[in-house]
């Protein structure tokens, strides 16, 4: 008996190592491209920010022809991340997103052809319609790869690429705002050529490098690769008991459209601080727009990219991610009620905390969902849970009529703070149940069909 005891524990404990070894390959290789691939993404729709003061002058871009644009792309991008991520969910991930790439590549590119509200209108929808998979379907892609356990880690590795984008997004495109102009192009219009191509030659680069699920990987050992496909298989076959695994139960799932509320909320709170974000460093320093303010305004993603990277792995080590999710919202909306009264450095400081929140807490979310639904659900709940980033059509023009309505420029930001608290609430509220187990439990669930025992306090 006890020899039986010791060859399963031995047999458990053998698994458990060629399961970590496999989870490390993958993330070393995978994890820094998409990391990359995000950062050029989020580069690509938020530099409009940046150009915004530009726009206005060179090409008569009115603020609320530039809140209407700068939202517009949310429109397609919402309503268009369903079908992309049942495609690539038939087709595989190398070659959907290497086109989707380069096709935001080329329209990003062609923001630089802007005459007038007409023209930048139909670009940023059409950026939109191209992009529009890319996110939900990174998501559903980590789903293929990693198991419940790291995965709000892996999340987080995956969210560095929007603090990132920002901080190395913000120099960079203030340097080519204020660089002597080239070949007869005005400066905004080389910063759209320049970072339109990145997407473009990052497409390009993604199909060589891209492999759409482990079984398909020649770079991991074949027992490490099995120990990867039986511990995601055995999670799969959890989610179907569980959750939605069809596309019409999930469309039915209350929990799921709780799911949408929620992040759509969190978008309204982000994208309210990444499209006005420069405009109100550059107050802040009496400075127009350019390489000191880009500097500056790389601050806040700094902080960012610390809360991001720290906060998916302590949520994972404690299984408290509802907890910490909520709290960071909660810190984030109070630090949005300071900020519009404060000095600049405290302002400077206020929107630190603000943005830190607003980005640490989505890949506490995405564990949430992923936890939840399988199959054909999991790939169309990603994209209908994604089509909250209608949020961020939401928040340039709800700023815009919040101000004009109380004739402040402050009631914008006030009206964005306490969306951010209500929110907190609405997920300190949420079942404590995810999935009927946390993803830690079913991670437990697996050890112990495999010899092993580990528990752990429910979330």
């Amino acid at each position: 008996m006890h020899q039986i005891s010791f060859a399963r524990a031995a047999a458990a404990s053998s698994s458990r190592s060629q399961l970590d070894c496999a989870i490390a390959r993958a993330v070393k290789r995978l994890a820094p491209f998409l990391m990359a691939m995000y950062v050029v993404s989020f580069l690509d729709r938020a530099n409009i920010g940046f150009a915004k003061q530009a726009l206005q002058t060179s090409v008569g871009i009115s603020e609320s022809t530039y809140a209407l644009g700068a939202g517009l792309f949310f429109i397609s991008y919402s309503l268009l991340g369903f079908p992309s991520n049942l495609i690539l969910h038939k087709v595989g991930a190398k070659f959907w997103m290497s086109f989707l790439m380069v096709g935001w590549g080329l329209a990003s590119m062609g923001t630089m052809f802007v005459s007038g509200s007409t023209s930048f209108c139909l670009l940023r929808l059409l950026l939109g319609v191209l992009e529009a998979g890319f996110f939900p379907g990174a998501i559903l892609y980590l789903t293929y790869w990693f198991p419940n356990r790291v995965r709000g880690r892996i999340l987080g590795l995956f969210y560095l690429g929007v603090p990132l984008a920002l901080i190395l997004g913000g120099p960079l495109s203030g340097l080519l705002l204020e660089m002597h102009p080239l070949g007869g192009l005005r400066n905004w219009q080389w910063m759209f050529l320049v970072e339109g191509f990145m997407a473009v030659a990052m497409g390009f680069a993604a199909f060589w490098f891209l492999v759409s699920r482990p079984a398909n990987a020649k770079w991991i050992p074949p027992s490490e690769k099995q120990a990867l496909t039986e511990a995601l298989a055995s999670e799969e076959k959890q989610r179907r008991s569980t959750g939605p695994a069809n596309l019409l139960p999930m469309l039915r799932d209350p929990r799921v459209l709780g799911f949408v509320l929620i992040y759509a909320l969190i978008q309204m709170s982000v994208y309210g601080a990444i499209f006005y974000l420069p405009a109100e460093v550059s107050a802040l320093m009496h400075k127009p727009a350019g390489l000191e303010v880009g500097l500056v305004t790389a601050i806040p993603w700094f902080c960012a990219l610390c809360a991001v990277y720290w906060l998916p792995k302590a949520a994972d080590k404690w299984n408290r991610h509802r907890q910490l999710a909520a709290l960071s919202l909660l810190i984030a909306g109070c630090a949005g009620f300071a900020f519009p009264t404060a000095g600049p450095r405290m302002g400077l400081a206020a929107l630190s905390i603000a943005v830190s929140g607003f980005i640490a807490v989505q890949p506490l979310f995405w564990t949430f969902p992923t936890a939840y639904m399988a199959d054909r659900a999991k790939a169309g709940g990603i994209a209908l849970i994604g089509s909250g980033n209608l949020g961020g059509f939401l928040a340039p023009n709800v700023k815009v009529w919040a101000d004009q309505y109380f004739h402040s420029q402050r009631a914008g930001l006030y009206l964005l703070a306490g969306i951010t608290v209500v929110n907190a609430g609405l997920i300190a509220l949420m079942s404590n149940r995810r999935a009927r187990q946390s993803p830690v439990e079913l991670d437990a669930g697996y050890n112990r069909s495999h010899g092993g025992e580990r528990t752990h306090e429910s979330n």
